[in-house]
């Protein structure tokens, strides 16, 4: 979101914030907490996340270095949408929303990056919502690994998934259980679309598992 100012300005924007560590699986954010700060992972990775009455947890996104979270208390000053945890050792910096605010107004580059941020993420809501009203439980698992295929694909044309996706994790973004999506792993397996590798999973036949995604949803 910053990378357009210049050298001074990101020192002083970093002047304005506030720095801390996070440690492995604490957490960042409470959902329906009112502060209104927004947040800068400069170092690690972090985990949004919404947990159900009975404690299911469900994902909506890993964000690592350069990403931004809380941008919507930032600009609406409603309470949190969702907790956000840190999956591994973080540094990050927060900054408070008059701040912020003030921020976009001097700079409207970087507030054409918030909205195009904003309508990115409208658009996924859109598309998850459609996966989990129209989509099977197995489809939605293969649905899961060709949006992270998407943005792995090497020189060969095959995506390397790595580090292999946790079971549970895919389980908690789509909405269905561990032994689902072993089995679809397994299916596609046996099918030669992914290999298991020690430390990733390669999906060998991209343009099939996306014809398997788009017949089911009717793209």
């Amino acid at each position: 979101m910053l990378a357009d100012l210049d050298e001074r300005e990101r020192k002083d924007v970093a002047q304005q914030c506030r720095w801390r560590r996070y440690g492995a699986g604490e957490q960042i954010i409470d959902r329906q907490n009112e502060t209104t700060d927004i947040f800068f992972v400069v170092d690690g990775t972090v985990r949004v996340v919404n947990y159900s009455l009975s404690g299911r947890e469900v994902t909506f996104d890993d964000l690592s270095v350069g990403c931004h979270f809380g941008e919507l208390a930032a600009v609406d000053s409603e309470p949190r949408s969702a907790s956000v945890m840190a999956l591994t050792q973080c540094n990050i910096a927060s900054m408070t929303q008059d701040r912020f605010l003030h921020l976009l107004e001097k700079n409207p580059a970087i507030a054409l990056k918030l909205m195009r941020g904003l309508t990115r993420m409208v658009r996924a809501a859109t598309l998850r919502i459609m996966d989990l009203s129209t989509l099977a439980a197995n489809n939605r698992v293969q649905a899961d690994l060709l949006r992270q295929a998407r943005n792995r694909i090497d020189a060969e044309g095959r995506a390397v998934i790595s580090p292999i996706p946790v079971h549970a994790d895919i389980a908690s973004r789509v909405s269905t259980t561990r032994e689902t999506v072993a089995r679809v792993l397994n299916d596609l397996a046996r099918k030669g679309i992914v290999i298991r590798e020690k430390n990733a999973l390669i999906i060998t036949d991209l343009e099939n598992l996306q014809e398997m995604v788009e017949d089911v949803r009717g793209d």
